[in-house]
Order: structure tokens, then sequence, then C-alpha cells
């Protein structure tokens, strides 16, 4: 009988009884139980960066269940023969939600007013932005980019698709541009949303050529990695006034107290909260229970990202 690991007591609640495993409970902050038998290992889903490195500790290890859509942390611990699997679907709808918030909260001048709120300061009324007809790249056209422009288009926006490579557009975009393609789509945007893996090719995407090419004045959105953008880039271009901000990842991060990014102006800033809803555990445990039964059944895991 196959021994898999989920975080804990709680975990094993919401996934339920389980037919042909045994399951033991590991946080990863200490060593594996029955570490020369754990075939499946599902991580914590926050602060378990650090521990990953345990994972090449494992004999007999065949998969790695991530519970978040990102999945570059665990890469380098993974080992020759494991296969990896991301949370594919589980985040898409809370990504998004905040993706659209993010850009509203930008848009509308919320940061403003919670400031002036704070100081029982009443602020004169000016023509402020509006989301409605304004044209919005989403950069990265998986299914969290999807979910991002299907949230997108009731409010009335013109929708470009920008992935790796062009393909036929579905019932939102007529057609996904390649990402080649940014040094002509970008002038014309006045919101780009980044949800990209970060790869090789993505580290540092948005750079000081990618800001300069981008509409005076457009915001940027990004819930993808903090590394995807160069943060001294960034900043420069920010305190310059040629682009805004709205974050939900930073390089580094945490970001420090003392960095320059806090008080950027133009900058909006959220501390990776993109996937941390009450949405989250019932959709990872059904991700869960479909992996688990396919584990045991002999047939092919859910969301493969990496075999090592």
């Amino acid at each position: 009988m196959p021994v898999i690991s989920l975080p804990d007591a709680e975990w094993s609640e919401r996934v339920g009884a389980l037919a042909g495993v045994e399951v033991v409970h590991w946080d990863m902050t200490c060593p594996a139980p029955r570490a020369g038998e754990l075939e499946l290992v599902v991580p914590p889903y926050l602060g378990a960066r650090e521990h990953l490195r345990d994972l090449r500790d494992l004999p007999r290890l065949r998969l790695v269940q991530l519970l978040t859509a990102g999945y570059d942390d665990a890469l380098p611990h993974i080992g020759p023969g494991v296969q990896l699997a991301n949370a594919a679907g589980v985040h898409d709808a809370s990504t998004a939600e905040l993706a659209v918030g993010l850009t509203l909260a930008a848009e509308r001048g919320l940061p403003e007013f919670v400031a002036a709120q704070e100081r029982s300061h009443w602020l004169p009324t000016t023509i402020r932005g509006s989301l409605a007809d304004k044209k919005v790249l989403v950069l990265g056209y998986g299914s969290i980019g999807h979910a991002v422009a299907r949230r997108m288009a009731p409010f009335e926006v013109s929708l470009t698709a920008v992935a790796s490579r062009a393909r036929a557009g579905d019932e939102l975009v007529p057609s996904v541009h390649g990402v080649h393609e940014l040094p002509d789509l970008l002038p014309q945007q006045d919101v780009v949303v980044v949800i990209v893996p970060l790869t090789d090719a993505t580290t540092g995407l948005v750079d000081d050529a990618f800001l300069a090419a981008m509409k005076p004045g457009a915001l940027l959105v990004n819930v993808a990695r903090g590394k995807v953008v160069d943060t001294d880039a960034l900043v420069a271009a920010l305190y310059a006034g040629r682009v805004r901000a709205a974050l939900d990842v930073t390089d580094p991060e945490p970001l420090p107290g003392d960095h320059p990014l806090w008080r950027a102006p133009g900058a909006l800033i959220s501390p990776h909260v993109g996937g941390a809803t009450d949405a989250f555990a019932p959709r990872a445990a059904r991700l869960l229970r479909e992996q688990l039964s396919a584990f045991v059944g002999g047939r092919p895991p859910l969301n493969v990202v990496h075999t090592g």
C-alpha cells in the first residue's frame, strides 16, 4: 500500500477517506515520517519554500503535488524520475479577482480615498480613471489569464491576449498574439496584466524596454511572480511618472520596509495574496481527491509540469 503525506490532519479531513493508500502528516518543518516509504508528497500551501530541499531525501518519491499554481520554487528539488504537479485551476478565480480588484482600485483612486479617510479628509471631486473603454492586455493566456480576461470583459474593455506563441482565439479574443509581438502591442494598451509562469524566458521580461514601450501613464498589474519584473527598471519608471503599477508580487519578497518601491508614486502593493482566499481550500481538496484517485488507480497524474 503506497504511503503519501498531507500537510496536516485538517487536510486529511478536507480530502476525506482514501482507499488504497496510507496517509501520514508532514508539514515539512521536521524530518519526514516514513521517509523511506513516501511515494507522494503534498507540501503545505504556505511556508514550505525553505524546506522543499528535503524532498531529495525520499528514495521512493514518485510525485509531488503542490497547492500552488507557481512551481519555480520546487523545481530545483525534484529528483530524477519524480513528477511535479501544480494546482492548476485551484487559484484561477481568486487570482483573477485580485487582478481585477487591483486594476479597479488603481484606476478609480481607491488608495487615495483610504489615505484621506485616515485623515478624516473629504477629497475634492476630480475626474478619475475608469476601466470602461480601456484597452487591457493579458500577458500569459493560460487558465488564470483566461479567467482574468473573462472577468474583465463585463467592464466594457477591449481585450488583447498574449502567450508564448500565437494561436487561435476563443470566445473572448479573436486571436492570441505571440510574445514577440509585444513591442507593437504595448504602446496601445491602458492596462497590462502579467500572469506568466516564472521561467528562464520570463525572468526580467518586464524590463526597461518593455516599460518604455508602454503607453505613458499605463497601469502594469503583476499577479505572476516578482522576478518577472526588473524591479530597478520599474522603480525608475514609477519615479519618472512614465507608468503606474499594481503589484501582488515583488522582487525581493517580502519587500523590505526601506525599499523605494513602497513609496514610489503610482504604486499599489498587496502582499502576495492572489490565491489566499476562502475559495482555496475546497477547490484544492477536490483536486487532491482527483489526483490521489488517479495515483491509486495507476492513471497518469493531473497537472504535471515537470518530470525529473
